[in-house]
């Protein structure tokens, strides 16, 4: 798992590639080194819908999957592709992600178990 820290700098429509296969695309400009940098993402399937709630011109943090294959050509010829598979984006400064699973726990904590055996019923060395 990858994390990307930029502005949103195109949000792409969804395109219907295969009766059961959608993406959408969008661009990213990381701008932290001296070199800005136009990082093109893909959201596929279910993720597709996870732009929705942005706009171009928003600080987002992307966390993504790195994506290779292998394809041969008609004519013989073998090529590589990657992919930046995105599956969660968030707003920077709001803290709620969009799509995707979550690491983050909102759930109270649970109180601790009783121990139901008594230390003098365990026989275990450590």
């Amino acid at each position: 798992m990858f994390k990307l820290t930029g502005t949103l700098k195109v949000i792409k429509d969804t395109v219907q590639v295969t009766e059961k296969f959608s993406k959408r695309e969008f661009v990213v400009s990381e701008n932290s080194s001296m070199y800005p940098q136009e990082i093109a993402f893909q959201a596929a399937q279910d993720k597709c819908s996870m732009l929705d709630g942005f706009t171009e011109g928003e600080q987002v943090e992307v966390s993504f999957n790195l994506r290779g294959r292998e394809w041969t050509s008609p004519q013989g010829e073998v090529k590589y592709f990657n992919t930046l598979d995105a599956w969660r984006i968030e707003k920077m400064g709001q803290g709620m992600p969009q799509g995707g699973p979550s690491d983050m726990n909102l759930d109270t904590v649970p109180a601790p178990q009783a121990n139901t055996q008594s230390e003098a019923d365990d026989d275990l060395p450590f």
